[in-house]
């Protein structure tokens, strides 16, 4: 296939596009490189997709709707990877507008560059922010989502909306996957585990934020990959899926993990609760796993243990 992935030097989509390559497919990977962290670090992330001959990369920002059409004009794609957003919760409290220009403007671009194509197979990038705080457990597809608590999540489920109505009205065959807090190498430095482990490496204070009772469904970014190369062989119709571990794990847990995968103690101080951040995440990833067999494998600590080298490496070279 010929697959065109959106944020491709990303966290998620290094990992992906060197998964695809693997399998003999086709990547073009359209991405930025904004400064919403170190852009040398997306482009290290890509270092060994740009020495394979299936490999494309344009550096384009999605909102540009003459790049993009004729991106798809010189391009026939089988289907479309859309990862690009600006991501966050709290940073979007403090820009909302940019959020809503680039996730949601760019991804109406988007949807309207694969109708003009004739492009017809669209994985989007979901979040579990969409859930808010709701209080039915674990998160289900089918759950009402009428109360997302961040800029950042109301984007997500306008996506969601939009990408809904484009498969509705002109046949875009579109799965919606519902990411829960994606973590692994590679993962963006501001993220709680990533900053956690080297904050503990190098004996900095942590700040938690409330009592440390929040939980997450923590997902190992190889089983979210793996859940999107599913995904890519089922597309059919319109559906929302969860992609997530299933086993939500507390903060204050999370913190002990972390320390034993480190072999050093954290040095904490408390902080008030931030607005935007939700309760809880907890996926019920059963249609996943009924429609394409999606079933996680990788622990949090197997999943630390993996995050672990590359912590250590980047803390001796900075």
């Amino acid at each position: 296939m010929n697959i065109l992935i959106t944020g491709g030097a990303g966290f998620i989509g290094s990992h992906l596009s060197e998964r695809l390559l693997a399998q003999g497919h086709t990547v073009c990977s359209v991405d930025n490189f904004n400064d919403s962290y170190d852009p040398l670090l997306k482009r290290r992330h890509i270092e060994a997709c740009r020495l394979h001959p299936n490999y494309y990369l344009l550096e384009a920002d999605i909102r540009n709707q003459s790049v993009l059409e004729t991106l798809f004009k010189t391009h026939a794609f089988d289907a479309v990877i859309h990862l690009a957003a600006l991501a966050g919760v709290r940073a979007s409290l403090a820009n909302p507008q940019a959020y809503v220009d680039t996730n949601v403007s760019g991804t109406l671009t988007l949807l309207e560059c694969m109708r003009r194509a004739g492009v017809r197979k669209l994985l989007f990038a979901s979040s579990s922010s969409v859930y808010g705080n709701s209080m039915q457990l674990p998160f289900r597809e089918d759950d009402p989502v009428r109360q997302p608590i961040s800029p950042y999540a109301i984007t997500k489920r306008t996506c969601e909306l939009l990408c809904g109505n484009y498969a509705s009205l002109y046949g875009i065959d579109t799965f919606c996957l519902r990411f829960f807090t994606v973590y692994g190498p590679r993962q963006r430095p501001e993220m709680a585990i990533s900053s956690f482990m080297r904050r503990m490496l190098d004996g900095d204070l942590i700040e938690v934020f409330g009592d440390g009772s929040t939980s997450r469904d923590y997902t190992y970014v190889g089983d979210i990959v793996e859940g999107i190369l599913q995904a890519l062989q089922a597309i059919k119709g319109f559906e929302i899926f969860n992609l997530g571990s299933s086993q939500p794990i507390t903060l204050r847990d999370l913190i002990h993990t972390i320390e034993q995968v480190v072999g050093k103690k954290a040095l904490l101080t408390y902080c008030p609760e931030q607005p935007g951040d939700v309760e809880r995440t907890y996926a019920d990833s059963n249609k996943a796993a009924q429609w394409f067999g999606y079933k996680p494998k990788t622990s949090l600590l197997e999943g630390l243990q993996q995050m672990l080298p590359e912590i250590r490496s980047s803390l001796r070279y900075r």
